[in-house]
């Protein structure tokens, strides 16, 4: 058997041992930088290649901002030191990941001397026979200690984590109605993905951009790395929901998605199609759609438009005019079957961004998902199928403050 073929068996049997089971991202992390370091032998890869490639970082990911790649390598050095401490105490080949670097270290372990007996009356030969041992004890011990030490320190000086953030006596107990609610999205072999809007804009940062109009503005260049304060907060409540389920998640701008993205995950968009323009692209909502106003004085504000309205609901729904002081704003939920019906999709829109902050953070919250897993007629164990729903929300000073729920519909798939 070759070299690599010795090297590659060692990485498979490290994969499906007891102290990576589990641990998916460690096993994606592992199973790269393997491939990395046996197709390209003595060079490491960039942390940016493994935030970017591994993990779904966006193109603007800063190593110097997010410790992630750093806090996952040190994660995966303590656990290859487990390994060898313990299941993996008599392999051949030892795997390593060097402090400083990325690049994988296969070292074939030295043979055992053959045991003899003792042959002088001080015990010398005995006392090699067992120091021997006690020191390897002692120096996996060693990189044990040195690895937690190390991510510990890296999470503490830069905040890497939610969980790090945290008091380390706070148990964070974690509420039913949110893991019922968010169970579809915690089974898959693949993080979730949550697909921010970022607009097209048109002008000058220093005197004022508007939307970009493809009747007027062909040709001028567009700006697409904005979006709206709502949704900044709105991914922070996702990251934080995730956290307590022990789940991560990746982010991505609505401008850099693609159709491969929608095929082969489940999907969390945030914002409305008027702004995440890739919403357009999939299936959506069929009972509650996103639409412009086309003429009177609120023409070119956003409206959800009620296809279907049952009785005492309004055909449609507006948010206070844009200019006046914004009070009230509506928001759309819905879970619907993606591209590929194994996936779902789920969309938080509001008709302003204040509105889809509040439509992610009313299914963040242990109150107002209880509502609606109640109207849904979800217990615990039961499985959340696809609805559509709105929710009027009351704002005061650019901040939602209250959340009802004001129309739904069940099934639609």
């Amino acid at each position: 058997m070759t070299e690599k073929a010795l090297q590659l068996g060692q990485i498979e049997k490290l994969l499906a041992s007891h102290a990576l089971h589990g641990s998916e991202s460690l096993c994606k992390l592992l199973r790269y930088l393997a491939n990395h370091s046996l197709e390209h032998p003595g060079t490491s890869p960039k942390e940016y290649q493994i935030a970017t490639e591994v993990f779904g970082r966006q193109q603007d990911f800063d190593p110097h901002v997010d410790s992630m790649v750093r806090v996952q390598a040190g994660r995966l050095r303590t656990k290859l030191a487990e390994y060898y401490a313990s299941e993996g105490s008599d392999d051949q080949i030892v795997v390593e990941l060097p402090k400083g670097n990325y690049a994988l270290a296969f070292h074939h372990r030295p043979a055992a001397p053959p045991k003899t007996a003792a042959t002088s009356p001080n015990g010398s030969s005995d006392s090699q026979q067992t120091s021997r041992p006690l020191f390897s004890v002692l120096l996996v011990l060693a990189v044990v200690i040195t690895a937690v030490v190390s991510v510990a320190a890296d999470r503490f000086l830069t905040h890497g984590s939610a969980a790090a953030a945290r008091p380390a006596n706070e148990a964070v107990e974690v509420p039913a109605a949110l893991r019922a609610f968010w169970k579809g999205f915690l089974t898959g072999p693949e993080e979730p993905w949550v697909i921010f809007s970022n607009a097209a804009f048109v002008g000058l940062p220093d005197s004022g951009v508007r939307y970009f109009d493809p009747a007027r503005d062909r040709g001028q260049k567009i700006f697409d790395h904005y979006t709206g304060v709502g949704e900044v907060l709105a991914v922070h409540s996702l990251d934080y929901a995730f956290d307590q389920l022990h789940q991560r998640i990746r982010v991505k701008r609505g401008s850099l998605f693609s159709l491969d993205d929608a095929k082969n995950n489940d999907l969390i968009f945030v914002g409305s199609p008027t702004e995440n323009l890739t919403l357009l692209e999939i299936p959506g909502t069929q009972n509650f759609v996103f639409k412009s106003v086309p003429s009177g004085i609120r023409k070119g504000n956003t409206e959800i438009i009620n296809v279907h309205p049952q009785s005492g609901e309004p055909k449609e729904f507006l948010a206070t005019p844009a200019n006046e002081p914004l009070t009230e704003e509506f928001a759309v939920i819905a879970l619907v079957k993606g591209l590929d019906p194994s996936h779902s999709v789920l969309i938080l829109a509001g008709t302003t961004t204040i509105g889809t902050q509040a439509a992610v953070e009313y299914v963040c919250q242990q109150n107002s998902l209880e509502e609606l897993l109640s109207r849904l007629s979800v217990t615990k164990a039961g499985e959340l199928k696809p609805f559509e729903t709105v929710i009027h929300v009351k704002v005061a000073k650019g901040v939602p403050v209250g959340s009802e729920l004001v129309a739904l519909r069940k099934g639609h798939s």
